[in-house]
């Protein structure tokens, strides 16, 4: 064993027998490098990574590739879920070589850490000469090599300002501007099968966030029906588990038909928040089905006994991708019996299988559907009862009889920034669906984060909770990302307590992760000052499968500002959105949660104050109508708040008041009233 037997990450203990002399991140390997003067190998994946696992056990479990690798290089093994500043430096550094990035990155670095060269898998022998090369180069080419990692020490340490030429602008939040926003994006658009024109095809769920509040300004029917053709096309495709609920982390080809089939709980903790905010716009029953499910399945096979969620199931099963989740056609004929023959016209079962086969060489089929329940039903001359009926027997079945296969590894660390993305998912579908067990839920996700993942003396974050101890300083995204759940978590239940913690981690974030160069000084850096000092601080702007750290912030301070009244919360987030909107506009794609923050203040926010004994019930009656700009304050009797601060109720009724820009028109009693103040 290495000395990854004493770390408590999944995907580095996957590697602790490995005959590599693995070192962690840390201090005792970047002494060794200096101090032996040899170049440093980092090696960066996750757990759920299929090809990293393949790299693995080609290479890193070979023990004469393993001897080249002790004998000239100090290699270091990262978790970049663990360690995302780390990756994400070197990540950058890939990219400024001219490489296409992914996982496993393997980057070579200079004894002082500066990377020289990276790329991503090798097939052994490629590998294993790769490492003469550069062996090789470091004592033949010393000079040659210095002088290019010097060059892109010097890419990482420019300003995100320089790199991206980022001009100081005011923000102008016009009509046209979020008109040639969508415009731009739609170019991309995939419209018959949903998502973009691409392959392999991810999620994405920010793209259908701003194009909810694109909706919400503009009715653009095209825009609506490009949100309900990916949605659906996802919830029915292969990407989706028909049978026990929750998203894979993308499909392979353009028909969200074969999913790369790990689960990850990012992507289901934003589909949450997305297919519940889409419920009360479509009313569509799929996506209630598609809450409901992703939700049992996150608590039956990701919540921890601590209260927190896991982070990722594997792809693979007994060494076979996708093996957990897929059928041969005699076991779905023995199961379903006289149910075979509708079951497979609905979800495109094959003789020979709709997808490659197995290592036992019998073809394998992945259940994905490309019509509704209702079209099916109409089709089949069922009514709704009966289709209803007949599914959920069909499911039941399948589930009992995959139940005991065995399991794809369980990646069972708790990430920080991922719970606050559960949190709002499971805040928002309490919103939408008032389930109470989803508001228990949530509850039971913030009291994890607040107590077990927040340090109680300094109001830090860690960003990693394993084996009952909370580690690594907290990241920009796990302040975000739990400030944001926190904000959900008080829209659902009006408990003031959860307002406060969102201001005061705010607070911290203002103080700890600012830049004193006045110049820059909008945008937060990714880590604390009071963490660990890289090669690089960096700024995270654009967004991606997780949105930029940046791009929340500015939608937390935004959603504070009008809250807590806090104008100085404002502006900030006006400033950070104007110092990005010249890049917002030429790449929107790459930047639409900036633009969903965009779309929001292109009109007024209506600020919702509810006050008294049916506070919850008017509450459930605004949310259930289709109406993103806005933001909800309530009590049942006083508050302090300022949105509630001296006002009362009208002739003993829970009152509502509706308000623009810290102006309010007259109080009403009535729901309906307030669909006609609201503009």
């Amino acid at each position: 064993m290495n000395r990854l037997s004493q770390e408590s990450s999944p995907y580095l203990l996957q590697h602790a027998h490995n005959p590599v002399d693995w070192y962690p991140w840390g201090e005792e390997a970047l002494t060794k490098a200096h101090q032996e003067d040899k170049p440093i190998l980092v090696s960066i994946g996750y757990s759920a990574c299929h090809w990293c696992h393949v790299m693995e056990r080609e290479s890193f479990e070979n023990e004469q590739i393993a001897r080249i690798m002790n004998d000239h290089f100090v290699c270091i093994k990262v978790d970049r879920e663990e360690r995302p500043d780390v990756d994400a430096i070197y990540m950058e550094a890939v990219h400024a070589m001219g490489v296409q990035g992914g996982w496993p990155l393997n980057v070579f670095l200079m004894p002082d850490a500066r990377p020289f060269y990276g790329l991503t898998y090798l097939p052994p022998q490629q590998w294993a000469n790769l490492l003469g090369s550069v062996r090789s180069a470091f004592n033949d080419h010393r000079d040659q090599l210095a002088e290019s990692a010097e060059g892109f020490a010097r890419h990482l340490n420019a300003s995100e300002i320089q790199l991206y030429n980022l001009t100081e602008t005011d923000a102008l939040f016009t009509p046209e501007t979020l008109e040639q926003l969508y415009r731009k994006l739609a170019l991309k658009f995939d419209t018959e099968k949903g998502g973009m024109n691409r392959a392999p095809k991810f999620p994405m769920p920010s793209i259908y966030t701003f194009l909810l509040r694109y909706y919400h300004h503009t009715q653009n029917e095209s825009a609506l029906r490009q949100i309900i053709v990916t949605l659906n096309r996802m919830a029915l495709g292969g990407i989706y588990d028909q049978i026990g609920g929750g998203f894979a982390r993308y499909s392979v080809d353009d028909m969200w038909f074969a999913p790369h089939f790990e689960k990850m709980l990012y992507d289901n903790a934003q589909l949450l928040t997305l297919y519940s905010e889409a419920y009360p716009l479509t009313q569509n029953p799929l996506y209630r089905r598609v809450v409901y499910q992703t939700i049992d399945f996150a608590r039956r096979e990701l919540l921890s006994p601590e209260g927190g969620f896991y982070s990722a199931l594997d792809a693979d099963s007994e060494g076979e991708e996708g093996k957990f989740y897929t059928w041969t056609t005699p076991e779905l004929k023995e199961i379903l019996g006289n149910d075979f023959e509708w079951f497979s016209d609905l979800y495109h079962i094959t003789e020979e299988g709709n997808w490659e086969p197995g290592h036992d060489g019998h073809g394998r089929n992945i259940l994905h559907r490309t019509v509704t329940d209702e079209e099916f039903a109409r089709q089949a001359g069922w009514s709704m009862e009966e289709m209803n009926e007949m599914l959920s027997v069909a499911h039941a079945r399948l589930m009992s009889a995959r139940s005991p296969r065995v399991r794809p590894g369980l990646d069972d660390k708790v990430l920080c920034s991922w719970n606050g993305l559960m949190l709002k998912g499971l805040a928002t579908a309490y919103r939408i669906f008032g389930e109470p067990d989803f508001l228990t839920l949530a509850v039971q996700t913030a009291n994890f984060l607040n107590g077990q993942m927040t340090d109680q003396h300094t109001g830090q974050l860690r960003h990693t909770f394993k084996n009952g101890k909370a580690s690594v300083t907290g990241f920009l995204e796990d302040y975000a990302a739990v400030i944001d759940g926190y904000l959900a978590l008080y829209q659902a239940s009006f408990d003031e307590a959860w307002l406060r913690t969102a201001d005061q981690l705010t607070r911290y974030v203002m103080e700890h992760f600012g830049d004193n160069d006045e110049s820059t000084t909008e945008l937060f850096y990714f880590t604390d000052s009071a963490g660990e000092a890289l090669i690089a601080r960096r700024k995270e702007i654009l967004d991606n499968v997780i949105p930029a750290s940046n791009s929340i912030m500015a939608g937390n301070l935004y959603t504070l500002s009008l809250l807590m009244d806090r104008p100085d919360y404002g502006e900030r987030a006006d400033q950070m959105l104007g110092r990005i909107q010249p890049l917002l506009q030429q790449y929107p794609g790459e930047l639409t949660n900036w633009a969903s923050l965009y779309a929001m203040r292109v009109r007024p926010t209506a600020e919702i104050a509810i006050l008294g004994p049916q506070v919850q019930e008017i509450r459930r009656a605004i949310d259930a109508r289709f109406y993103p700009n806005k933001v909800l304050s309530g009590t049942e009797s006083e508050s302090r708040l300022p949105l509630l601060e001296n006002r009362s109720m009208t002739k003993g009724q829970t009152t509502i008041y509706v308000c623009y820009n810290r102006a309010c028109q007259l109080p009403v009693t009535d729901v309906e009233e307030v669909w006609r103040m609201l503009h």
